[in-house]
């Protein structure tokens, strides 16, 4: 069999961890092969090793049958591997043509000709189906653009062997079909993709191969026509995965948020919020289901007292809460899951112990007169990481070390332990494997059974049907329909979402 990639028995460390353990992975021309494992198996760890990011201890490399050693990314690139990341290396100031050309530039006379370039990055975009915008700023594009800018570099760059780093974890449906697509043509174009992922549906749909790693060790290579999600789930985690969240009926109690009339604005002054009215009640989980873009951001953010309200009313428990500052809000009973765990949710250059303390850290007995007490705040971090099971070398490690799955862990035990009126949850298991989302998905519920609201934000509709006891579908920020989890469809969903069918009856109630 003829491999374009084959990373022979690769062994790379880390200072009191061993991330790859003697693994194996062979590639064929022409597939899309998938690499799957748990947050922090150790697969972005093996693809930064052929993509030349880092230099493995022992093992051999070799593409298209010859022995290589792979330094730097540029002797990848001359290689053709190139490499899409989970977090995108552009620069926001920048074009979309500034960003793509970024090392590799088209010059004339000592200067860069930014028109031959547009005309080469239209050429590539239209080759491969990849609509860009070659003169607009990275700053003013979406997510799911910004992705097509990442992936027309290392095809400006000649790369016939892709990688893809959880590509799909900060996308909306729509913009994962589109990827899809895109990879299907890539494929058919020749090239070859190493699709790093841990959600099952999107192997199953488009690989044709599944190399699984655990705790850095290879499982094995399976064809994904001859397996199924279940069993790739249990492989994966070493155990049998429920992907069914049991729970009882829930029982909804006292009001805890009431809003009225919401209208807010964003940050060019535009209403995205338009008279949102919604209640959630003691003792039940609330799914907000939308398309991205139709007023769900600016309405957590004015929930939590990180955006200004232009009118209309937030009530907690009662009393109103629009327009006072976080700590305020926080103090009177919320608690943030944020969407973005990097921006939001930690300091990533401080310890993960110190991150557990970041809403109470000016309380006793973490601080006296203005004094940390480091003893306290590290007594407690180590309580909250083996109660949440945050798997880290120790509570002194950096944020930025741990994996996704465990920094949300520690944001959430953070959040939790504060024991809020209110949990608002967005995006809560985004990029997780299914035994991170098994486990937030579980203390999601034991919120709800502690009485506390909850109040959950998703573009997984799976999640918000599996997870919600009522769900508030939100099309150009107002509440069209309220429905009930166990009648609906993702199919109905989808429809709301579009605006294409509305329920009015039932909006911001209890029935």
């Amino acid at each position: 069999m003829d491999y374009v990639i084959e990373m022979l028995n690769i062994r790379k460390e880390f200072p009191g961890i061993v991330a790859n353990d003697n693994i194996t992975l062979q590639v064929r021309k022409g597939e899309i092969h998938a690499l799957l494992g748990e947050n922090g198996a150790g697969k972005s760890t093996l693809m930064n090793v052929l993509f030349g990011l880092y230099q493995p201890e022992q093992g051999e490399i070799r593409v298209k049958g010859k022995p290589v050693k792979i330094t730097n990314p540029n002797i990848a690139n001359d290689l053709g591997i190139g490499m899409v990341h989970q977090h995108f290396m552009l620069v926001d100031t920048f074009t979309v043509t500034e960003n793509i050309i970024l090392g590799k530039e088209i010059t004339s006379k000592g200067k860069i000709d930014i028109k031959k370039a547009e005309q080469e990055v239209r050429k590539i975009s239209d080759r491969y189906g990849l609509a860009v915008d070659p003169k607009a700023k990275i700053s003013d594009i979406s997510v799911g653009m910004q992705q097509r800018v990442e992936i027309l570099k290392t095809l400006y760059r000649g790369a016939d062997i892709l990688i893809f780093d959880e590509p799909t974890a900060v996308l909306t449906p729509q913009e994962i079909k589109e990827l899809i697509q895109i990879m299907k043509t890539l494929i058919a174009e020749g090239k070859s993709i190493i699709l790093i992922t841990h959600k099952l549906k999107e192997i199953m749909e488009v690989c044709d191969r599944v190399t699984v790693i655990r705790k850095g060790k290879g499982i094995g290579t399976l064809n994904v026509k001859d397996t199924n999600p279940n069993e790739l789930a249990s492989i994966m985690v070493g155990r049998e995965v429920v992907f069914k969240t049991e729970k009882k009926p829930s029982v909804p109690k006292q009001e805890v948020l009431e809003i009225i009339n919401l209208v807010v604005n964003d940050s060019r002054g535009v209403p995205v919020v338009n008279g949102l009215n919604l209640t959630v009640h003691a003792g039940e989980i609330v799914g907000i289901a939308g398309v991205d873009g139709n007023g769900q951001t600016e309405l957590i953010e004015a929930i939590t007292g990180l955006r200004k309200s232009e009118s209309g009313t937030i009530k907690l428990n009662g009393k109103e809460i629009q327009n006072m500052s976080p700590r305020k809000i926080t103090e009177a009973g919320v608690g943030h899951i944020p969407q973005d765990r990097h921006k939001h949710g930690l300091v990533l250059d401080f310890p993960i112990g110190e991150n557990m303390v970041l809403q109470t850290y000016h309380k006793k007995p973490f601080s006296k007169n203005g004094i940390l007490n480091f003893k306290e705040i590290y007594r407690k971090a180590r309580t909250l990481i083996s109660e949440f099971d945050v798997r880290t070398p120790s509570e002194y490690t950096l944020a930025r070390a741990l994996s996704g799955g465990n920094q949300q862990k520690a944001i959430i035990g953070r959040e939790v332990d504060r024991d809020p009126d209110l949990l608002i949850a967005a995006q809560p298991t985004r990029g997780l494997d299914v035994g991170a989302i098994e486990f937030i998905h579980k203390r999601l519920i034991e919120q709800r059974d502690n009485g506390k609201a909850v109040l959950l934000i998703s573009f997984e509709l799976d999640e918000i049907i599996n997870v919600s006891d009522r769900i508030a579908v939100i099309y150009e920020g107002k509440i069209i329909a309220i429905v009930d989890p166990k009648e609906t469809t993702e199919q109905e969903l989808g429809l709301l979402m579009a605006g294409s069918k509305r329920k009015e009856a039932g909006v911001g109630t209890n029935d």
